[in-house]
């Protein structure tokens, strides 16, 4: 039997082709499949007047596709909206070696989308901090279950992971009508979880178990949510193994690497790590500019290469921080109906916003700083611990005080712990190194001075 929405569809993919790309938005795209008369397929419009201009310039090109796609049918019907009643009483529906037969309409069972629309791979700006995490979202999207199995991406926050989750559904969405795509926050597992624990119901664990295991692509965002919490570690490390042996594929999100979730179980951080781990960094000063023009662009807001700069230099490497700078310059142009197109006007807009630079700065406040850009407490920081996720930014620390103020290296050494000073000097140095050849290393670091000049 003929699927009149699918085939539909099928048309649509041809006319798009053969008919221009306005003409094509604006009688072609709107119309909606009613269903079949005899040997004809029915199609609705707005308006008598679209009507008009579709029978006269493009019914003849409908019908041509209509029929080499399937011979059978035999002719295209366009009526308005206010008819569709009219002719759904007497549709019929083809069926193969039968021909058409009348049949009774049944309701068409609609997917909804649970993806934001907004965040596709045409609106993720690709820069070198993120190419390699985009081909690998690209690729999983067109063939998922089949490469790259699990994806795991991490990165810290505001860099794009969630956009590129979604991206990811929303391809899946369109492409694959049959797929069953899943996309949960770690909370929320964690919540379901132990909801049906407290339930101690058969009933509702065999639920959480189908829900799960019958999906095709899950995609959980923030899995460090689970670390530290067993009761869910060891449910979701069933559901991985079932949906791996079956060839389903598995996205995951974090903001650190598998290896640096301290208190994750090693059967799972193992098997996070079976297809492929990518990361995304803090994009460098061209990629902020782009994705301030492109986010201005969707808001129809036009954005001068001197204020996405400005912008781009008084905020982090968060984009959210960045779009919601961008928000504030938007709403003050629109309220005072000015444009906001110099770095003058910027400043004023965002004076509320960008304090000016401190005139004293001290260990203490770029101790906090750094800890709330990696998401540490002070006591992590002095700690003994070696593990990449600390020792990154202790190192980071004592670069920036030894750059920003003029402390004795035994002093330092003592606020970290009582460290001697030659590890002071060989942090010093390893930053240092590292600003000239690692681009992630050196945005953290022009993000950190940033934060502090102009606390």
């Amino acid at each position: 039997m003929i699927n009149l929405e699918e085939f539909w569809e099928n048309c649509k993919e041809e006319l798009s082709i053969s008919i221009q790309a306005i003409s094509y938005e604006v009688w072609i795209e709107k119309l909606e499949p009613v269903c079949f008369v005899d040997s004809a397929m029915v199609l609705a419009t707005i308006s008598a007047t679209a009507k008009k201009t579709i029978d006269s310039k493009y019914l003849d090109t409908i019908r041509e596709v209509a029929s080499a796609l399937n011979p059978a049918i035999k002719d295209v019907v366009v009526i308005t909206a206010d008819k569709k009643e009219e002719y759904l009483k007497n549709q019929t529906d083809f069926i193969e070696n039968e021909g058409f037969v009348v049949s009774k309409p049944e309701p068409v069972v609609k997917r909804k989308n649970p993806f934001l629309q907004k965040y596709t791979f045409d609106t993720f700006i690709e820069g070198k901090s993120n190419a390699y995490a985009l081909a690998a979202c690209k690729t999983v999207a067109e063939e998922p279950g089949t490469k790259f199995n699990p994806l795991f991406i991490y990165s810290g926050v505001g860099l794009g992971k969630t956009h590129l989750l979604h991206a990811i559904g929303n391809h899946i969405f369109k492409n694959n009508k049959t797929a069953n795509v899943l996309y949960v926050t770690a909370d929320d597992l964690v919540t379901e979880i132990i909801q049906v624990i407290r339930s101690g119901s058969n009933e509702e664990n065999n639920k959480f178990r189908e829900k799960y295991r019958s999906c095709d692509v899950l995609m959980i965002d923030d899995i460090q949510a689970i670390n530290g919490k067993d009761a869910t570690q060891n449910a979701f490390f069933n559901i991985f193994n079932d949906l791996y042996q079956s060839q389903k594929q598995i996205i995951l999100t974090s903001d650190r690497a598998p290896k640096d979730m301290e208190k994750l179980a090693d059967r799972l951080s193992t098997r996070f790590s079976w297809g492929l781990t990518v990361d995304i960094q803090p994009p460098d000063m061209e990629t902020r500019v782009a994705i301030l023009k492109n986010k201005a662009a969707q808001s129809k807001f036009a954005l001068s290469d001197e204020v996405a700069e400005f912008i781009a230099e008084n905020s982090t490497s968060n984009i959210r921080e960045m779009e919601g700078l961008l928000n504030k310059i938007i709403f003050f142009s629109s309220l005072s109906n000015t444009e906001i197109n110099t770095r003058e006007l910027a400043h004023d807009a965002l004076a509320d916003f960008i304090e000016e630079k401190k005139e004293t700065i001290d260990a203490s406040d770029i101790i906090d700083t750094v800890c709330k850009y990696f998401k540490l407490s002070t006591t992590d920081l002095f700690s003994k611990k070696k593990t990449k996720n600390v020792v990154e930014p202790r190192m980071i620390a004592i670069y920036l005080i030894t750059e920003l103020l003029s402390l004795p290296l035994v002093q330092i050494g003592e606020m970290f712990g009582g460290r001697d000073h030659t590890t002071i000097i060989h942090a010093r140095d390893k930053i240092s190194e590292d600003i000239k050849r690692n681009p992630r290393i050196k945005i953290i670091v022009y993000d950190l001075r940033n934060m502090l000049l102009k606390r």
